[in-house]
């Protein structure tokens, strides 16, 4: 590559040099993809918390219990990150439902995996599901958690209880790319969908049903489909968490599935000759949505929609495809979080110094002035690892320091440990994922690098905006939604390297001007992507299903 001057204009890939801006307080709404088109600030706030815009009919006093009319909700899941996480989707499932629970009566269904089964919480027997087609009766045991979340877990150890990830025994987590999926997920999933569908309709021996689904990716995409093939029309809300994952399998699978043969066509389950959970959800939900407003508009083109773009913008026509994003709790407040070596706040940079020194002796990084540069992620294609594989030396001769921590493809840790070798002090490669050490490494960096190739929502980014880390990332789905190119991070539009590499040029400019990096730093800080802002958008959206079916049960939260 050519030679790269570390002081380029901060703002050249848009064109003119940008000044800060103060932080919108617009209240987030739902993103109907055929009309709305989404602006970086759409959902970004100043506010922690959205509890003053939820009112009582003609009433201008906060509206602050469940009322009698609160929606039963069932969470179903693959991952939740008390027990089990693999990506966002467990921070999702965490944080979403209790964010939920302040209005609505909100459980959780997830498979009892073997952390459940063997952690500190005790599992009370709560009902059971037959067996229907292939797949096993089982018992639903009932977890209460400290905080008074509700968990039913499917208890069926033949399925669940294995060790490794919920998906299968490869490094990424996901058993994708290298055959290390469980060879039985069609089973798997399918058995937790139509346990979900069951609980819907009474069928399950609970004492409590739910008035409405809401269904996590493509796991449980055949809740809404087992929900239509019996004719029952049961509100069912459909997220799609990354569109990339579609849960193919063969056609031969049908039976023991217990899908009908007369669905198998392109209006119902069928994908290029292989049946997909991912299209079932999409086609028998009441409503879709996904975890960002761009990512939203992105898949519904055929770039970003995996084959799939017709069936979405046909969702989207209909106004049932929504955008609304995913957001971090409490607990990410640098002022108070007890994973730092020293708390700090917004211009109180000292903390964040000592942060800075902590993640470098223990990441084996040398003292330095310089930025430290942070990759905390999936080591997979979709998160541009390449990009910064190939970006890596120059940010090393322009006196920058990265920390790569996650695990994925096994050529991607390789290349990483690779170049941790032939940069020793300077570069660092975790090959594994800590929640303390990641925090301590958002605390203590100065840049994320998150040149994804697509990502629907992300959370690091947020994460890391919070603790007073800039982003350098792609103009693309959740991360062109949370990020204010040259005001709280640095965004490109190109997934080149060229494009890649004047961001990180920018981003060296700002640290070298001491006062524009300490307001740049502020202003990210200052930003609050909460889970509390997803309240009214998804209290709408449910709601909208509810309506759709001719259900006349209003919501308590207006």
């Amino acid at each position: 590559m050519g030679s790269v001057a570390f002081g380029e204009a901060i703002n050249e890939d848009s064109g003119s040099e940008k000044s800060l801006k103060e932080v919108s307080d617009e209240e987030p709404s739902i993103v109907n993809t055929s009309f709305i088109t989404p602006s970086a600030n759409t959902h970004h706030s100043s506010d922690p918390g959205f509890t003053d815009s939820f009112h009582d009919t003609g009433s201008n006093q906060p509206h602050h219990k469940k009322s009698d009319a609160a929606q039963r909700i069932l969470f179903v899941t693959t991952e939740i990150t008390d027990f089990v996480k693999v990506g966002g989707l467990g921070d999702v499932s965490s944080a979403l439902p209790r964010a939920l629970a302040a209005h609505h009566d909100v459980r959780v269904l997830i498979p009892a995996y073997r952390e459940m089964i063997h952690s500190e919480y005790e599992i009370v027997p709560a009902g059971h599901v037959p067996a229907f087609a292939g797949l096993p009766a089982c018992d639903i045991g009932r977890i209460t958690c400290s905080d008074g979340l509700i968990l039913y877990v499917l208890l069926c150890p033949e399925l669940y209880d294995r060790e490794g990830t919920p998906y299968g025994s490869g490094a990424s987590g996901y058993g994708d790319g290298q055959g290390e999926g469980w060879v039985d997920n069609d089973i798997r999933f399918a058995r937790l969908s139509r346990a979900a569908a069951d609980i819907a309709l009474g069928q399950a021996d609970l004492d409590w049903q739910p008035q409405l689904l809401h269904l996590n990716d493509w796991a449980c995409g055949l809740a809404p489909a087992y929900l239509h093939w019996q004719g029952h029309p049961v509100p069912t809300v459909f997220t799609i968490h990354n569109l990339a994952y579609q849960g193919l399998f063969n056609a031969s699978r049908m039976a023991v599935l217990g899908v009908p043969e007369d669905a198998f066509h392109i209006d119902g389950v069928e994908y290029y000759g292989e049946l997909s959970f991912m299209k079932a959800g999409i086609n028998y939900a009441s409503q879709v949505t996904t975890v960002s407003a761009t990512y939203a508009q992105e898949i519904t083109t055929p770039k970003f929609g995996c084959g799939l773009d017709g069936l979405l913008r046909c969702k989207a026509e209909q106004g049932r495809l929504s955008g609304i994003p995913n957001g971090i709790d409490d607990s990410w407040d640098p002022r108070t979080d007890s994973h730092l070596v020293q708390a700090f706040s917004c211009n109180d940079w000292r903390g964040k110094r000592a942060n800075a020194d902590y993640a470098r002796r223990f990441f084996g990084l040398n003292p330095s002035q310089g930025p430290l540069f942070a990759v905390i992620s999936r080591l997979v294609h979709q998160k541009g690892l390449d990009l910064t594989i190939e970006a890596a030396k120059a940010i090393v001769h322009g006196g920058g320091q990265i920390v790569f921590m996650g695990c994925g493809e096994r050529h991607v840790e390789d290349a990483l440990r690779q170049l941790s070798e032939r940069f020793p002090g300077a570069i660092s490669a975790y090959i594994g994922f800590d929640e303390y050490q990641a925090r301590s490494l958002f605390a203590g960096s100065d840049f994320l690098l998150m040149p994804s190739r697509f990502e629907p929502c992300g959370l690091s980014q947020m994460y890391a905006q919070r603790f007073g880390s800039l982003p350098i990332a792609h103009r693309t789905g959740g991360l062109a939604d949370t990020i204010e190119d040259g005001v709280t991070g640095f965004l490109f539009d190109d997934m080149q390297f060229e494009s890649y590499m004047r961001a990180i040029q920018r981003a060296f400019a700002v640290y070298k001007s001491t006062d524009l990096f300490n307001a740049m730093r502020g202003a990210a800080m200052a930003g609050r992507y909460h889970w509390k802002q997803s309240i009214v958008p998804y209290s709408k959206l449910y709601r909208v299903a509810l309506e759709q079916l001719g259900n006349e049960t209003t919501l308590a939260c207006q």
